[in-house]
């Protein structure tokens, strides 16, 4: 199961804005110096919390735009960006520019997974490319690697006999599931290569939380929140502004209570099932699991702030293990249908049965 879905780079506002990530900056202009020979496909790669969508947005809004202007960016660099106000521009904020075509995959809130990208979605740019306009075509294909086998094939038809002026951008949280024909077709190009110092940065001038009883983040916070996103700022920042953040310390608490004294389960579940949503318990779950599992292995934890030597010492590292399988099976589980909330009641019952250990 996706334990960190998150499209709000997709289809927020601030994806239109002018501005480019610091990180993005040697690519960006890499790119806008190229210009206008961009090659015909390109692929923006990078895990989740990199800014790639708001990147290939504002990459393809830049390519389609009339007017391209110099920006100065906040380290007192200048790059080049889309105006804002040709009728380009308008066009593309207001989602209806008749020269950008964009395609993604639909994300099932239900069974928290995406669909795959059909072949009757990809065969809609034959039409689109085939176009003769003034000026740049744009195609834009999110969740690149969510397009099953017929998908692929079609899309590499299209690469081979891409058109004057067309450029193709796909986006992708996992390159190597995209066929290696089609990788082999595109230039590519990693968007995560984010330096912790600059995550760091950018939380310090942009993280401000809304979770309850604190006013602002803490440094220890923004240093969870980062170790918990592997480091990217984007997804750190939805961490820290999410109410379960704020929760983790009292969620374990009681989750070390449910282990030891080993009492109505099903009212566990029912009381955080009415505290968050089924996604946001098994991220603290899974992010639980995991330091303990470290901790056993001395290795070590993402969550410092919190008290996991006392939680671990009631399972065993087998049990540990057979707790990960158990979270394996939730995506098939949910793509059954079964109900959230008797799949998380099902999971505390296994939290609970265990024997007390000392490994």
């Amino acid at each position: 199961m996706s334990e960190d879905h998150n499209q709000s780079e997709l289809h927020d506002p601030s994806s239109k804005r002018q501005s480019i990530y610091t990180w993005h900056h040697p690519i960006w202009q890499k790119l806008t110096t190229r210009y206008p020979e961009l090659g015909h496909a390109m692929l923006f790669y990078g895990k989740q919390g990199c800014g790639k969508q708001q990147f290939s947005l504002q990459f393809a809004k830049w390519v389609l735009c009339l007017n391209k202007s110099s920006l100065k960016q906040t380290n007192s660099t200048e790059i080049e960006t889309a105006c804002g106000q040709c009728k380009s521009c308008h066009w593309f904020d207001a989602d209806t520019h008749p020269q950008l075509k964009q395609i993604a995959a639909d994300f099932d809130e239900k069974k928290q997974s995406y669909s795959a990208i059909k072949i009757d979605q990809i065969r809609e740019l034959n039409d689109f490319i085939q176009q003769t306009v003034d000026g740049w075509r744009v195609v834009v294909i999110h969740q690149a690697d969510k397009m099953n086998i017929a998908s692929s094939n079609a899309l590499l038809k299209t690469l081979e006999e891409p058109g004057d002026r067309v450029l193709m951008i796909l986006v992708s949280d996992a390159m190597l599931q995209l066929s290696a024909t089609i990788r082999s077709r595109v230039q590519q190009y990693a968007l995560d290569r984010i330096s912790i110092e600059q995550a760091q940065q950018f939380l310090s001038q942009n993280a401000l939380t809304t979770s309850e009883n604190r006013n602002k983040d803490t440094v220890e916070d923004q240093q969870v929140a980062l170790a918990l996103a592997h480091y990217m700022p984007l997804k750190a920042q939805d961490f820290l502004n999410s109410p379960w953040f704020a929760k983790r310390q009292s969620f374990a608490q009681a989750w070390t209570s449910l282990v030891k004294y080993k009492q109505q389960p099903i009212k566990f579940a029912n009381d955080w099932l009415k505290e968050l949503d089924f996604k946001a318990l098994m991220m603290m779950l899974r992010f639980n699991l995991r330091d303990m599992t470290a901790y056993k292995l001395q290795q070590a934890i993402q969550q410092t702030d919190l008290d996991i030597a006392d939680l671990q010492q009631y399972y065993s590292l087998e049990q540990l293990f057979d707790l990960d399988k158990a979270f394996n099976q939730v995506p098939i589980q949910l793509g059954q249908n079964v109900q959230s909330a008797l799949i998380f009641e099902q999971l505390c019952m296994q939290l609970m049965n265990v024997e007390g250990v000392s490994v």
